[in-house]
């Protein structure tokens, strides 16, 4: 798959060691890719290094389960309108079991129909911190009831590292190859 974006491409005459050191380490990774804000980082080596460690602890080391974990990604790339997170996330949310009808409310903006009380939980959370900036008392208590301490603390770090993902992708508009885009692109 293709991806670009308004940086200048590395190459392999323009790329420092460190940047190359840092592009060999995100290719030989879990990931073995240079999708999404990867693209980005490797321009600053120091960041990549960093963010690619968080990133792969949110992404494959929480102790959510990988269906939740998805749907808080695709919660914040629907809130940041993110493109080509949803289009990364939005197959994977599909295989992990989330539901055609859960993601495409999400992408369209509207409530989605959840059946798992789980789900319900982690899409309110999740809405509750974007839109006012905190989580109430009845919020955090049923989380921490329903997926204990460290969950929500992990769930709260993988809402903050996807925003900065999303934020990534926004403003160096990394596309993924020539698919449609999942929404309109807002006036700037």
């Amino acid at each position: 798959m293709s991806i670009r974006s308004r940086l200048p491409e590395l190459t392999d005459a323009s790329m420092t060691d460190e940047q190359r050191r840092v592009l060999s380490d995100i290719l030989s990774g879990p990931r073995g890719n240079l999708d999404g804000p990867f693209l980005a980082w490797v321009h600053s080596p120091e960041l990549a290094d960093n963010a690619q460690r968080l990133g792969a602890f949110c992404r494959y080391g929480t102790r959510l389960p990988l269906r939740l974990t998805e749907l808080a990604i695709l919660a914040t790339a629907a809130w940041w309108k993110s493109q080509a997170e949803w289009q990364i996330h939005a197959p994977i949310a599909l295989e992990a079991g989330l539901s055609p009808a859960v993601v495409e409310a999400l992408r369209e903006g509207r409530q989605p129909p959840f059946e798992d009380p789980q789900e319900a939980l982690v899409h309110h959370l999740a809405y509750q911190l974007y839109d006012t900036r905190r989580v109430d008392e009845s919020t955090y208590r049923e989380a921490v009831e329903a997926f204990g301490e460290e969950a929500v603390v992990e769930l709260v770090g993988v809402l903050g590292y996807y925003a900065l993902v999303a934020m990534t992708l926004n403003v160096f508009e990394v596309r993924r190859g020539q698919q449609p885009l999942p929404f309109e692109e807002p006036a700037t």
